[in-house]
């Protein structure tokens, strides 16, 4: 049976220095939030392990959904075309949402889900994505909350996929392009 870490060209980010940040953001957000309605909404499937480790960090009492959206399939650049999967099972309105991202990658996701979460009329939308990779922003997305900066690699691990696998690797690791250049 083939290891996934044949794949892998190198480690980015250690679990470790994930870890240390997403404790550093969770602390940020609770101190801003500290006195509102807060509603965490994740983007499945990338950023499930990043939503788990970010709310068992966070101190203020906050409700939790889900959406699935897709832009890639089994591609390594979005499509441009954004196809909601899943939507919340939760009002918004009114309420102080925080999208929890694993990548903000080209923001066309992103700011096509604000345009569509705006329409509910929340009481403010904010971003906190664990990964940002700004060199290939399309879209004008800027996160309000910031993990990592990546360079512009195929990135795998804590979440992150490549055709729906490497997820499970529990370090940001630089996919190997002939993995995805066949």
């Amino acid at each position: 049976m083939k290891n996934m870490m044949d794949d892998v060209k190198n480690i980015l980010f250690t679990r470790e220095e994930i870890h240390e940040v997403v404790k550093r953001l969770a602390a940020e957000v609770s101190r801003d939030y500290a006195d509102k309605e807060v509603l965490f909404i994740s983007v499945l499937k990338g950023a499930f392990v990043f939503m788990a480790d970010f709310v068992r960090e966070v101190t203020i009492p906050c409700e939790v959904d889900f959406m699935a959206v897709s832009s890639y399939g089994a591609g390594t650049e979005s499509s441009g075309r954004v196809k909601i999967l899943k939507d919340l099972d939760t009002n918004i309105e009114n309420k102080h949402v925080i999208i929890v991202e694993d990548v903000l990658d080209s923001g066309i996701t992103l700011s096509r889900l604000i345009d569509m979460l705006n329409s509910r009329r929340p009481a403010s939308i904010a971003i906190c994505t664990m990964f940002d990779k700004p060199a290939r922003r399309k879209a004008q997305v800027k996160a309000t909350y910031s993990g990592l900066i990546l360079p512009d690699e195929f990135v795998v691990g804590y979440g992150l996929d490549y055709a729906e696998k490497y997820r499970n690797l529990p370090d940001l690791c630089v996919l190997k392009p002939e993995v995805y250049e066949k």
